[in-house]
Order: structure tokens, then C-alpha cells, then sequence
């Protein structure tokens, strides 16, 4: 694991399958830079305010989808995956966490985050931004717009 840029870094999400383009994006980039990454899956609890919430599957699925994508890239034994209950999860708390993978849609979370982990003492996290990977229509490809059979995973339209 020599020439990681970090030893840890975390990434977060819904992660609804199947994973589309922008989440790969997210999770490889996270690998790529890191030993080891730690997944913040949101809880079925905090998926309840997304558009068609009723088409996300369970936390335990989502898991599972997660686990079987990272063990077919050989990339299980480097990750840890937390139970995500709030926005910040332990992004806020971690000594050991030194920065977040983010999108650019997410990216408004940086200053909060370093905010509380200032008043805890805890040194600040790097952000690494990625851009939204774009579907076919020049819209980012979302879980959202995959609910709404809008597009399919790799960003394809749905006829």
C-alpha cells in the first residue's frame, strides 16, 4: 500500500443498486488515493426524505450490493463500512480519518464538517472533489433519476 496518498478516507451514501457510473467513480477514486476506505451507508431511516423513497431498497440489500461490487474488485479487505445515522457520522469524531470523497453536489458539507471537528480539536479533513459523472443527456447520472426511469446506470436514456 506504499505511495497512498492518505491512510484513511471515507466516502458516503445511499449507494441504491445498482451502483451507477457516479458512485463507481466515487468508490475507485476513494481507492485509489487511500489504504483504506471507510463507507458511511445511510440508514434506511435517513433515505425516507429522497424522491420515491419506497424504490430504495433496504439497508441490509444495499449493503450486501456494496460488499459483493468491492469483493469483485478485490477491494473488500481494505474497506470498513459504517452504519450512517446522521450527515456527519463520524466524519466529525474519526482521529484517524484524514479526508472525505465528494462530488461536487455534495461538496457544501466541507466547512461544517471542519467546523465541528475544530471544536472537538481534531485536525481538519481534506475534501477531494470528484465531478458528477454525466449521463448521455449532459444531467448527472443519479440514483433519483434512475427511480424516476429517467436513465439507467451507466447514464444511458430509457426509452
Amino acid at each position: 500500500m506504499k505511495n497512498k496518498r492518505y491512510k484513511l478516507v471515507g466516502v458516503s451514501g445511499t449507494f441504491s443498486p445498482p451502483l451507477h457510473s457516479g458512485h463507481v467513480t466515487l468508490i475507485s477514486k476513494a481507492f485509489e488515493i487511500s489504504e483504506q476506505v471507510m463507507i458511511g451507508l445511510t440508514t434506511d431511516e435517513m433515505t425516507r426524505h429522497k424522491t420515491l423513497n419506497e424504490k430504495i431498497p433496504s439497508y441490509e440489500i444495499r449493503k450486501k450490493n456494496i460488499i459483493d461490487f468491492l469483493t469483485k474488485k478485490n477491494l473488500i479487505n481494505r474497506t470498513i463500512i459504517i452504519k450512517l445515522t446522521d450527515p456527519y457520522g463520524p466524519s466529525i469524531e474519526d482521529q484517524g480519518l484524514e479526508a472525505i470523497i465528494v462530488s461536487t453536489d455534495t461538496r457544501y458539507m466541507d466547512e461544517n464538517i471542519n467546523r465541528k471537528r475544530k471544536e472537538k480539536n481534531l485536525p481538519p479533513l481534506d475534501f477531494v472533489t470528484i465531478d458528477m459523472v454525466l449521463a448521455k443527456d449532459g444531467n448527472p447520472i443519479s440514483s433519483t433519476r434512475m427511480r424516476q426511469g429517467i436513465i439507467d446506470e451507466k447514464g444511458n436514456l430509457n426509452k
